[in-house]
């Protein structure tokens, strides 16, 4: 009886990696590793972190000169975030805090780099918090799957 049930106590089996289950970003075509492969989500929100600690500096360097005040401080916060963040993966493909974790942002669809369409709704609903808590199956947050993007490895 004891074989019974922990057979299914033990819930399934996992994922060898010989098995045919693939790697996240095989059906992007992009490697399973090294450059060109998909960001873990720890260097994606350290990434993320560092970015916010750029905006808040740069706010709060304003309040000092008298351009915000201490109510409208965390809008500013946001509204810096925004624009460091859709200027500079417009521009250059990744965000000061992704360049300072070796990551970058790019097109999915066979696209040359990420237009400004994407970057301004990527980080509106970065903005949003929520659809960067949500991932699809290769890993990447719902802000990545509703514009074509992914954060990958330079």
């Amino acid at each position: 009886m004891a074989r019974e049930i922990g057979s299914w106590l033990s819930g399934p089996e996992g994922v060898r990696p010989d098995d045919e289950a693939g790697w996240p970003g095989q059906a992007l075509g992009l490697p399973k590793s090294g450059p060109g492969s998909l960001a873990r989500m720890g260097r994606r929100f350290l990434a993320l972190l560092i970015d916010w600690l750029i905006a808040y500096g740069l706010s709060a360097l304003a309040m000092t000169v008298g351009i915000v005040s201490i109510p409208t401080l965390s809008t500013a916060v946001l509204a810096i975030w925004f624009v460091l963040g859709v200027l500079s993966v417009r521009l250059f493909g990744f965000t000061p805090g992704q360049y300072a974790l070796g990551l970058m942002v790019v097109p999915v669809d066979n696209r040359q780099h990420v237009g400004s369409g994407r970057a301004i709704a990527r980080g509106l609903l970065l903005s949003l918090v929520i659809p960067g808590l949500f991932t699809d199956a290769d890993g990447r947050g719902l802000q990545d799957k509703f514009t074509a993007t992914a954060v990958v490895r330079r």
